[in-house]
Formats: C-alpha cells, sequence, structure tokens
C-alpha cells in the first residue's frame, strides 16, 4: 500500500484536497479531526493535570486552549508532548486497517508534518499552497480567527515555499475545485492505478 503524507499551511487547501482524495474512494485520515476526537476522550485527562483551566464538561475547550497558548506560547511543547504521540498512534491503526483491507493507496493529513520532524514511513508527500494574499483572505474569514492568531500560527509553519520545495507533489489551491479535483485524480492514477 502506498502511503502518501498531506501537509501544508493553514488556509491552502488542505480539507479540499483531502475531501477530493476521499471521493475517488480513497482512505483518508485527518491528524486535525483525531486532535478534536482527543480533546473529547483519551486527551482530555492528561491535559486537565497540565492546563486545568481549559478543560470543561469533560472536554478540551479549544478556544480556551487557543487563548491560553497565544499568552503562554511556551506551553506548546507541552501540549504537543501529550497530543503527537496518541495522533500517531491513530495514524498507525488507519494505516494497519486500510492495508488490512487491501487499500492501494491511503493519504494521511498531517499539518506539522515537516516541523514535527517526526518520520511517518510516508511513501511521498504532498503539499498544498496558495498564494500569501489567498491564504490570509482565507483564514481570517474563519471564525475566532484573528490578526494576532493567524501571525501566531504562520511563525510556527515553515514558509509555503519551503514546504513545496520538500513535498514529492504540490497541489496549487488557488484554482477552482473542479482543477483541483481532477490533479488529485490523476495522482491517484499514477500512485495506485486500476490493474
Amino acid at each position: 500500500m502506498f502511503k502518501l503524507g498531506l501537509t501544508g499551511s493553514i488556509a491552502t487547501g488542505k480539507s479540499t484536497v483531502l475531501k477530493a482524495f476521499a471521493a475517488l474512494g480513497i482512505p483518508t485520515f485527518s491528524a486535525d479531526a483525531a486532535v478534536h476526537a482527543l480533546y473529547e476522550g483519551a486527551a482530555v485527562a492528561p491535559l486537565a493535570k497540565l492546563f486545568p483551566t481549559v478543560v470543561h464538561n469533560g472536554k478540551v475547550d479549544r478556544a480556551a486552549l487557543s487563548r491560553h497558548l497565544l499568552a503562554h506560547p511556551a506551553a506548546l511543547p507541552s501540549l504537543e508532548a501529550v497530543v503527537h504521540p496518541l495522533v500517531r498512534r491513530e495514524i498507525a491503526g488507519f494505516l494497519a486497517a486500510a492495508e488490512a483491507k487491501g487499500a492501494r493507496l491511503a493519504v494521511i493529513d498531517v499539518p506539522l508534518l515537516f516541523e514535527s520532524g517526526y518520520d511517518y514511513g510516508f511513501d511521498a508527500v504532498a503539499t498544498t499552497w496558495v498564494d500569501a494574499a489567498t491564504q490570509r483572505r482565507r483564514a481570517l474569514a474563519r471564525p475566532a480567527m484573528t490578526v494576532e492568531k493567524l501571525d501566531a500560527i504562520l511563525a510556527r509553519q515553515l514558509p509555503q515555499a519551503e514546504k513545496k520545495r520538500r513535498a514529492d507533489y504540490a497541489f496549487d489551491t488557488g484554482v477552482s475545485i473542479r482543477v483541483t479535483e481532477a490533479e488529485v485524480k490523476a495522482l491517484v492514477d499514477r500512485l495506485a492505478p486500476n490493474d
């Protein structure tokens, strides 16, 4: 089974590209979605010990956690030390299940793939990208996003040009969704052709 990592900076179209793979019947995994589930499950107890003010009603309050991290950026490594191993376990389980079902290709979306420095054993990596003005416009249109929060996020992410340099494949999502979907299909045909 070919394991394709998918990454990209904030608001560069990762979710759109992941959906395009899924629409073609390719097994997909979103690290962001896994984190959201962990914030209602396995990550709650350890994070409650680290950051008691961000857990409410048995769940990690993502808005409260975001505010805490903006005010205390040095706390981020402690958060990652709890959450990243849990996400990696979820990815390993997803890949094992996809392979057991005979999938020819699986796509795993890890936004901070390059930044983490962790080797997931992917066979190749694709990245999404878009011009900086479009990226900022998309990001600032998100609920609860502020210029301060966006700048803090971008400061933690590699520049898009560096991600493109490191990746094996790149999707410019500044084009129409139909063009992106066609590019995804072409890559699926290349990586996992039908026999």
